[in-house]
């Protein structure tokens, strides 16, 4: 039995980026979506898919224009209280053909706001594949809506056909959300992070040390109640990006509100964690004292490494983390990583390279291959991090490392490795 088809860390990073197997390349193969991966890889995702995420702006509504077929799986929303949320515009055969449903859309913003016995903040028109093979002018089709309904509206688009391009559709997700922002005088003590479309984990160290720099006010979408919080944003002297994801997003608001952007990347490595806020102090004219942080995300590491000794993982990519900086910080602290589930693009090869310096045997998959269906282990595994490795390793103690609050920064480290021990130490799952 065919069992994964795998490279290993050494043989990646001798080929080049280039020269990535067609297997590991979901464009150039039959998709699998397996059990371990639907999370992230169905439009009806759970955690933050595109049509969630749209509506986290405060007290906004969504019309899905789709066929039946992409709209059915948004009553999976319902249990976390969407239900009122939604709105939709079910396409037939004909209206595709024609195009005629664009003038339909319009109509139904304006049904939208009489229906209801409040006016929202404004209405994602969330549209799917079908729009992106048409060309629909969506920001064209929106103003129309605007007009009609008197109301601001968004498009959410949900292209599963793009996510492997550019902007890919979570990139422009949060473009859109923050569109609606103003300009408006901007603070000299107020922030921005950008990234997520939840709230930073509240312990995170980031909070503090901007506190520290004299910042009074963070300003974080994941947390605005209202819209009027929500608008409040656009005060902000600077943002951070803590996801490359919101790179688009921050651009679009430098342009247009003129507020800039640094951008950070989530790491578990603690030496790059402090070269990093190293150079955010130096970007702000601030010196940041992390050592208090620093040494508890080390004092963590390091008990849990004389407690358990030097586990060897399996690395999946649906959690918080990039799989190859994770994999190459757990090899950094003396661990090991047999496997690695995840996606390579040209950002994180640089990871990969160094990982086959430390690890040159890890295996790397793609979750996405269709030879994953018969996936076998047959190399020593201790512990799983990731929804997708614990779905593969059932009978292995996990962590999911998927829950909606970011870890990040020297945060991110002390809590990864609080609840690997408590997976260890009691022989099972922690689903956070």
């Amino acid at each position: 039995m065919n069992k994964g088809f795998y490279v290993t860390a050494a043989e990646l990073a001798a080929s080049g980026f280039e020269n990535i197997p067609d297997e590991l390349v979901s464009s150039k193969h039959m998709i699998y979506s397996s059990p371990a991966t639907l999370d992230f890889n169905s439009p009806g995702a759970k955690g933050f898919g595109v049509k969630r995420a749209g509506l986290v702006v405060p007290e906004s509504v969504m019309l899905l224009v789709a066929p039946g077929c992409c709209g059915r799986n948004t009553a999976l929303l319902n249990e976390l209280g969407y239900n009122d949320k939604f709105f939709y515009l079910m396409l037939d055969d004909t209206d595709i053909v024609t195009g005629r449903y664009l003038k339909k859309i319009p109509k139904a913003c304006a049904e939208i706001v009489e229906e209801l016995d409040y006016t929202p903040s404004a209405i994602m028109i969330c549209v799917t594949c079908v729009d992106a093979l048409l060309g629909t002018d969506m920001e064209r089709v929106c103003r129309s809506c605007a007009e009609t309904s008197g109301v601001p509206c968004v498009p959410a688009y949900m292209y599963a056909l793009t996510r492997e391009k550019r902007l890919p559709p979570m990139g422009l997700a949060r473009k859109s959300i923050y569109s609606l922002l103003e300009p408006q005088k901007r603070r000299s003590n107020e922030c921005a992070l950008m990234g997520f479309f939840s709230a930073l984990e509240d312990g995170c160290e980031i909070y503090e040390l901007l506190r520290r720099a004299g910042i009074k006010k963070i300003h974080e979408i994941g947390r605005c109640k209202t819209f009027e919080e929500y608008r409040q944003i656009s005060r902000a002297n600077f943002a951070l990006v803590l996801n490359s994801e919101a790179r688009a997003a921050a651009q679009d608001m430098e342009k247009r509100l003129g507020i800039p952007f640094i951008e950070l990347t989530r790491l578990y490595r603690l030496g790059k964690i402090h070269n990093q806020y190293k150079l955010l102090g130096q970007a702000i004219g601030a010196e940041f004292d992390d050592s208090e942080f620093y040494d508890e995300a080390f004092d963590t590491v390091t008990a849990f490494k004389a407690k358990h000794g030097e586990v060897s993982f399996a690395v999946g990519e649906c959690m918080n983390a990039d799989s190859f900086e994770l994999a190459l910080a757990l090899c950094e602290y003396g661990f090991r990583v047999a496997e690695i589930y995840g996606t390579i693009g040209e950002r994180n090869f640089l990871f990969l390279r160094k990982l086959a310096e430390v690890s040159p045997e890890t295996r790397v998959y793609s979750n996405l291959s269709p030879t994953m269906m018969g996936y076998e282990r047959d190399c020593e595994i201790n512990a799983c991090i990731g929804t997708d490795a614990a779905y593969y390793h059932k009978d292995l103690p996990s962590v999911s490392w998927s829950g909606e609050e970011q870890p990040f920064g020297y945060r991110a480290v002390t809590l990864l490795f609080e609840q690997l021990d408590t997976a260890l130490t009691e022989g099972k799952a922690v689903k956070i």
